[in-house]
């Protein structure tokens, strides 16, 4: 305190400056109509762009928490879409009944590692075994399919990525339901290759591209991307698509891991058959 004093002692005539300086421009401001007019749209201008610095810093701050807002908002809209429900119909009116039955149930994960420069890339969620992950999950997004599920731990999972060589997807043309097969030619992690589309279809540049939900891991109408060029390699009966992704694999911060409520009875009933046909 007895500092404080010191250096105010001191610098009296400085801050006494400042006082008289102070006042005479406020009384000014009082007085004279275009000098007050100036400084309140000064003042204005310059408390906008603190609140808009202010803004921009907050909202860069809570940028995350948004992002798994968001991706907690998709899992619960894929679970309300029309895919993630198998459409029965008993013939009789039963109340409370409906002729719809839900198949998929979505959840939430984050995305803590991550390749796609590696010719088989994989990718580990921050959810495992005791959040209802189990292996051969699917992955997706609203932007398109991520992959499946490997290995699992109790917190962790493991995912093999769609940019994999051992990675074939089954994938359906829009616009005339021709079904194709998906792979990845570890070349670019932006393109993927669409294999079996017979010669005489017709295909289009643009053409979009989902998946045919002839499996129990991923949902149908699922987006994946649209045609790039296509073409008919030598000595092939067949079509060759390279299929521009919609999802950027070098951005991935979240993903929806799908769950097939009906996986076991397709299971079994497949085996099934295939112990009568042998």
């Amino acid at each position: 305190m007895r500092n404080l004093f010191s250096f105010i002692i001191r610098y009296y005539f400085f801050f006494l400056f400042l006082l008289l300086e102070t006042v005479a421009i406020l009384l000014v401001i009082q007085q004279q109509h275009y000098q007050r007019a100036f400084f309140v749209s000064s003042a204005n201008f310059l408390a906008g762009n603190v609140y808009k610095l202010t803004s921009g810093i907050t909202d860069y701050l809570s940028l995350g928490k948004v992002n798994r807002q968001l991706a907690e908002e998709n899992a619960r809209l894929l679970d309300l879409t029309g895919s993630s429900f198998l459409k029965t119909d008993t013939l009789e009116f039963i109340h409370n009944d409906t002729v719809f039955l839900r198949r998929f149930q979505y959840i939430n994960a984050g995305v803590i590692n991550n390749s796609v420069t590696r010719r088989n890339n994989f990718l580990t969620l921050n959810k495992g075994r005791k959040h209802g992950i189990e292996p051969d999950m699917g992955v997706i997004t609203f932007n398109g399919v991520v992959g499946i599920v490997t290995n699992v731990s109790e917190n962790f999972s493991s995912v093999i990525s769609l940019l994999h060589k051992d990675m074939q997807i089954s994938a359906r043309l829009t616009k005339n339901d021709q079904i194709g097969t998906l792979i990845w030619e570890g070349h670019d992690y932006r393109k993927v290759t669409l294999t079996y589309i017979p010669t005489h279809v017709e295909l289009s540049t643009g053409d979009t591209l989902v998946t045919s939900g002839f499996s129990v891991i991923f949902p149908p109408n699922i987006f994946i991307g649209t045609i790039g060029q296509f073409k008919i390699r030598r000595g092939d009966n067949f079509y060759t698509a390279e299929i521009d992704l919609a999802l950027d694999f070098n951005s991935l911060k979240y993903v929806q891991v799908v769950k097939d409520l009906m996986n076991d009875e397709l299971r079994e009933l497949e085996s099934q058959t295939q112990n009568v046909t042998r």
